[in-house]
C-alpha cells in the first residue's frame, strides 16, 4: 500500500464549497470531500464544466427515472476522469511541464521521503526520462471522497404516491456513488440511519477482496468513542468494514455542531488511541463472521484501520501534536481552506466577508432547519435575504430544493421548517395558543429564525461560475468554524500548505488560543447558555443531562491539566498560559456545580 503523501485532508464544507475541490487539489495528492446533498447543483456544475472543457453533455432531467442517482454517478465519473487527466499530465514529465511536478513536491512536508528522493534525482540536473519513470512509480493522487448526511433522507413521491425507500434522498445518493467508477471513501455523518446502513450491503464495491482491498471504503464521522463502536458494530454485522473513524470536535468545527455530552476532543482521541486495537479486533471479527455467513470473500489478512481528527486545528504545532500524541493518520483542515480559491469554491462577496470576521461574528446559531446548532457568520447574505422577507411580513423561503423537507406536522410528505408554507402554518397555529404575549414573541422568533441553508450552502458555486440563480436567489449561507476568526488573508494552495507544515505563518496578528482551550471555551459557553435557558423550567431529565455534561467537562479539564504539565516536546512557549487557563476553568466548574445543586 502506497503511503499517503500528505498528513492533512480537506473535509466537506457546506454543500458547494468543496463540490469541485478534487478537480483542484487531487492532482497534488490532497484528499478532499464532495457533498452529495444537492443533485440539482451537481447537474448544473456538470453542464458548466462540460461547456468549459468542450466535453459532450447530455442533460439528466428530473423526468428521467432515478435521476438523482444518475446525476451523481455522471458527475463523479466526470470529476474522476478530469482529475486523472491532470494527474497523468503532471507525471508525464517533459522539459516544459516540470512546474506542476515541482508544485506537487514543494507542497509536501519537508520530512517527506519523496521530497528527499526528488532532490537526489535532480542534483545533477533534470533527466526527464528518469524523472518520468520515478513520478509514475511514486506519486499518488488525492482521494475523491464523498459525504452523505445520513439524516437527509427525505422520501420522494410521484403524483402523490410515495416511491420505495431506495428512492429516498440519502439512499439515491449512496446508489449514485456506488455505481460510479471511483475507488475512494464514503464519509457518513450526522449519526445512525439503520435503513441506509443496510442498503450499503447491496453494493459489492463496499466489500473486501482476499487481500483486504476495498474499492469503496466507509468513513464514519463521529464525536465520541461509544457512538463509533456502536455504529461500527452495526455495519460489521452486515459484513461492512469501517476503514476510518473521523473524529470531529463537537463544537470547534464548521457547519452543524453536535455538542454530545460535553466530550472534549483530547479525551476522545486518548480513548481511541487506547482502544484502537480492541476496536479493530472486535469489529474485524464480526465483519469476517458476517462475510463467511453470507458466502462472501473473507480476506486472508487484517484490514486497515485509520483514526483521523478535525476541528479547530490552526498551527503546525497543533497538527504535529495530534499526530504524535494520539498516533492519528491525518488531520482535517477545514475553514482556513475557504480562503483558498485554488482549493474551494467561494464567491467574491463571501470571500471578502470571511477575511475580516471577529470572534463574535462567528457564532452557533439555531438557523438550521435540521434542528441542530449551526456554526455560521453574522451578516451572511442568506440571512440578509431572510430578514428582507421577515420585514415584508412574508417570512420563510419558497423552498425550491426541498432537501430538508422532513417535518411532517402539517403534511405527510414533509415540509422544511425554513419554508414559507411551514412558517405560515406554524404562525397561524401560534396565534391560537393560550400563552402570554412574551412567550408568543419568543416562539415567533424561533419559527422565523430558520434559514434555507440547503440552497444557501450551494449558491456560491453557481455565483463563481456565473450561472443562473434566478430561481434560488443570490443569498449565500456560509458555515465556517470559530477558528476562522484568526485568518484574514486570501491564500494560494502553496501558502496554506506551507502554513500547515510550519514553513510559513498565515495567521493574522490577533491572539489565538490553543485549539483545546478554544474548544473548552465553546463548551463552557454552550453549558452556560443551556443553564440560563433551563433555569426557569427544568425537569429531572434535563438536569441529569447538565450534570453529566459538567462532569465530562471536569474530567476533560483534569486530563488536559495533567497532559500539558507533563509536556516536554510541544507547546513549550504557551504551556504556562494553557495551564493558567485550565486553572480558571476548574474554578468556573466549581461555581457551575454549586449552581446546579441549587436548581
Amino acid at each position: 500500500m502506497m503511503i499517503k503523501p500528505h498528513s492533512f485532508h480537506i473535509p466537506v464544507m457546506g454543500i458547494g464549497f468543496t463540490i469541485d475541490s478534487p478537480l483542484k487539489v487531487a492532482q497534488y495528492g490532497i484528499d478532499s470531500v464532495i457533498s452529495l446533498v444537492d443533485d440539482i447543483l451537481i447537474e448544473k456544475l456538470r453542464k458548466i464544466y462540460s461547456e468549459k472543457l468542450e466535453i459532450p453533455y447530455k442533460e439528466i432531467s428530473n423526468k428521467v427515472e432515478d435521476f438523482r442517482a444518475k446525476r451523481i454517478t455522471s458527475y463523479l465519473n466526470f470529476i474522476q476522469e478530469e482529475t486523472e487527466k491532470k494527474f497523468i499530465a503532471l507525471k508525464n514529465v517533459t522539459e516544459e511541464t516540470t512546474d506542476a511536478l515541482k508544485s506537487y513536491l514543494e507542497m509536501l512536508p519537508d520530512s517527506s521521503s519523496l521530497k528527499k528522493e526528488f532532490k537526489i534525482l535532480t542534483t545533477n540536473g533534470f533527466n526527464v526520462s528518469k524523472l518520468k519513470d520515478w513520478a509514475n512509480k511514486n506519486l499518488t493522487m488525492g482521494s475523491i471522497d464523498v459525504n452523505i448526511m445520513t439524516k437527509i433522507d427525505k422520501a420522494n413521491y410521484i403524483k402523490k404516491k410515495q416511491l420505495p425507500i431506495e428512492y429516498n434522498d440519502a439512499h439515491a445518493a449512496l446508489r449514485g456513488y456506488a455505481q460510479s467508477n471511483l475507488s475512494s471513501s464514503l464519509v457518513l455523518s450526522a449519526g445512525l440511519n439503520s435503513r441506509l446502513y443496510s442498503y450499503i450491503s447491496n453494493f459489492k464495491d463496499f466489500f473486501p477482496d482476499e487481500k483486504g482491498f476495498i474499492k469503496k471504503k466507509i468513513i464514519l464521522k463521529v464525536s465520541d468513542y461509544r457512538s463509533a463502536f456502536i455504529q461500527g458494530k452495526i455495519l460489521a454485522k452486515k459484513g461492512l468494514w469501517v476503514s476510518e473513524y473521523r473524529i470531529e470536535s463537537g463544537l470547534n468545527c464548521g457547519g452543524h455542531a453536535f455538542a454530545t455530552d460535553g466530550f472534549l476532543l483530547g479525551p476522545v482521541l486518548k480513548e481511541f488511541k487506547e482502544k484502537k486495537e480492541d476496536l479493530k479486533n472486535q469489529i474485524q471479527l464480526l465483519v469476517f463472521k458476517a462475510l463467511k455467513l453470507d458466502g462472501k470473500i473473507v480476506p486472508n489478512i487484517d484490514l486497515n484501520l485509520k483514526i483521523t481528527a478535525q476541528g479547530g486545528v490552526g498551527t503546525e504545532e497543533e497538527q504535529a501534536f495530534l499526530l504524535d500524541e494520539y498516533n492519528i493518520d491525518s488531520v482535517g483542515w477545514g475553514s482556513p481552506f475557504l480562503l483558498v480559491p485554488e482549493a474551494t469554491t467561494v464567491d467574491n462577496d463571501t470571500l471578502e466577508k470571511l477575511t475580516n470576521p471577529q470572534e463574535k461574528d462567528l457564532y452557533l446559531s439555531n438557523t438550521s432547519p435540521l434542528g441542530v446548532p449551526f456554526n455560521t457568520l453574522k451578516g451572511n447574505t442568506k440571512d440578509v435575504e431572510k430578514q428582507v422577507l421577515i420585514d415584508k411580513n412574508r417570512p420563510g423561503s419558497s423552498c425550491p430544493s426541498k432537501f430538508v423537507a422532513l417535518n411532517t406536522e402539517f403534511k405527510e410528505s414533509g415540509l422544511c421548517t425554513a419554508s414559507r408554507e411551514y412558517q405560515h402554518l406554524k404562525i397561524k397555529e401560534l396565534e391560537t395558543l393560550d400563552i402570554s404575549e412574551e412567550e408568543k414573541t419568543k416562539k415567533y422568533s424561533q419559527i422565523i429564525e430558520k434559514s434555507c441553508i440547503c440552497v444557501g450552502l450551494g449558491t456560491s458555486a453557481l455565483l463563481v461560475n456565473k450561472a443562473d440563480t434566478a430561481k434560488i436567489g443570490t443569498g449565500v449561507s456560509v458555515c465556517p468554524g470559530p477558528n476562522m476568526a484568526y485568518y484574514s488573508k486570501i491564500m494560494t494552495l502553496k501558502n496554506i500548505t506551507d502554513h500547515i507544515y510550519g514553513r510559513d505563518n498565515v495567521l493574522d496578528e490577533k491572539e489565538r488560543p490553543n485549539m483545546f482551550i478554544k474548544e473548552l471555551n465553546l463548551y463552557f459557553s454552550y453549558l452556560d447558555n443551556k443553564l440560563n435557558e433551563l433555569k426557569t423550567s427544568m425537569d429531572v431529565k434535563q438536569k441529569r443531562y447538565l450534570v453529566k455534561f459538567k462532569n465530562n467537562l471536569q474530567k476533560g479539564v483534569a486530563y488536559y491539566s495533567e497532559l500539558f504539565q507533563s509536556q516536554k516536546n510541544h507547546f513549550l512557549d504557551t504551556k504556562e498560559a494553557i495551564i493558567e487557563a485550565l486553572e480558571i476553568k476548574q474554578k468556573q466548574l466549581k461555581l457551575i456545580s454549586l449552581e446546579l445543586e441549587k436548581l
